[in-house]
């Protein structure tokens, strides 16, 4: 058996060291406080815009093809290739920053439509797009009506036609 010595230990506050019992320290991690979605960095390539606002541009009725004349041509080869497929950017040149990006687009539109009518539609069919998809800030969209198609300019295999 034991016998008390007659020692008593101090009853210690919430708020004193207590020897013997290590000390518990309030760690922070700065990355943990924040959203996931914040923790790291997203990047979008110039290519993706373009892609974007490609099909974008297209879904206007008015809208004939993307692309100026050496473009279309370039295109058009390019699409009789076997294993070859239709660029979705074709005539789209998009400058990507962080936060925000600027697009230049060649068109040609049918003839008959109004074109700064259809030039205003796609403007703002690109920018929803874009914005919506990329989350970036759509600065700018030049247009640059290249050709007009006529109806009797329609050939067999050409690729240029639009479905609708």
């Amino acid at each position: 058996m034991t016998e008390p010595n007659g020692s008593i230990l101090p009853t210690l506050g919430p708020a004193e060291p207590r020897p013997g019992m290590g000390t518990t320290l309030q760690v922070s991690r700065p990355g943990l406080q924040e959203p996931p979605g914040t923790r790291g960095r997203t990047t979008i390539a110039d290519g993706v815009v373009e892609k974007i606002a490609g099909i974008a541009a297209r879904e206007i009725p008015g809208i004939h093809a993307l692309g100026g004349g050496f473009t279309r041509t370039v295109g058009a080869v390019r699409d009789r290739v076997p294993g070859g497929r239709t660029s979705a950017g074709r005539g789209v040149k998009a400058e990507v920053g962080e936060k925000q990006t600027a697009i230049d687009l060649q068109v040609v539109v049918a003839y008959g439509v109004g074109i700064t009518e259809v030039a205003a539609e796609v403007r703002e069919n690109v920018i929803a797009a874009v914005e919506r998809m990329t989350g970036l800030e759509v600065v700018e969209v030049d247009i640059a009506v290249n050709d007009v198609h006529l109806p009797d300019e329609d050939t067999p295999g050409t690729g240029e036609e639009r479905a609708h």
